[in-house]
């Protein structure tokens, strides 16, 4: 699989997902969020892969949006008559909404790895995944408060589901640095590790007791999770089961 801003490869039904735009803080152009869904909706229909690590090379995991990207949305709407900037500016938010929900519908679990900086989008990326994990100097930050804007991509209905109304509250409205320590405690990530290579040899190691299990028992239980962390009240999905009701 051959990709402009993300290297992927398969191992041992671990697909091994990074950003690699070091060069740019793994920041994703148009190019890249498009990729990332493609990369997404590809592995969910690859049964070589039953689980997927998805991490970042160079220093950071990923910077968010690139500003490239957010100057070429400026420009489609600056000509644009009120009504109809707003119905662009809707399309164009729409399509990065779906490629964060691509990660979220993939049917295999995604581990992420976070190392360095996690801002913005990346934000966005990591609370689609199934579980999180980082180093103890990685920082996450929902910057777009500091840029004017509502990180509206999906960071704002997932994150209080992860660590809670008043956290989520407090990074939204602060924009300021949660480090691995804090991160863990709560709840943003699973654990936290000393540096890069400790991090990455633990996540493989727990990827790979997820990759040996029966992949429809693991298929089926990310989408009853999914289902139940998403509606309250409802123990079952009446299409979960061909008769409507649990075995």
């Amino acid at each position: 699989m051959e990709y402009q801003r993300f290297s992927v490869k398969i191992e041992d039904k671990i697909a091994h997902v990074a950003i690699n735009r070091p060069d740019k803080v793994n920041a994703l152009d148009e190019i890249g969020w498009r990729e990332l869904q493609t990369i997404f909706e590809t592995l969910d229909a690859t049964p070589e892969a039953r689980v997927i690590i998805l991490s970042g090379e160079g220093k950071h995991f990923c910077s968010g949006i690139d500003v490239s990207l957010l100057m070429s949305i400026r420009q489609q709407v600056s000509n644009d008559c009120e009504g109809r900037m707003r119905e662009t500016m809707r399309q164009l938010i729409l399509q990065l909404q779906a490629t964060i929900n691509a990660i979220e519908k993939c049917r295999k679990p995604v581990l992420t790895a976070v190392h360095g900086g996690c801002v913005g989008g990346g934000v966005d990326i990591i609370t689609a995944c199934d579980m999180r994990y980082a180093t103890e100097d990685a920082f996450f930050t929902v910057a777009e408060i500091d840029m004017g804007m509502v990180a509206d991509l999906g960071t704002l209905q997932r994150l209080p589901k992860l660590i809670g109304d008043g956290m989520a509250r407090e990074m939204a409205y602060t924009g300021r640095r949660v480090y691995g320590p804090e991160a863990k405690e709560i709840g943003l990530v699973n654990r936290c590790f000393a540096d890069r290579q400790s991090l990455l040899t633990a996540v493989t190691h727990l990827a790979t007791l997820i990759a040996n299990k029966s992949p429809l028992s693991i298929r089926g239980s990310k989408e009853i999770i999914n289902y139940t962390r998403d509606h309250s009240g409802s123990l079952f999905s009446p299409t979960t089961w061909p008769s409507g009701t649990p075995p």
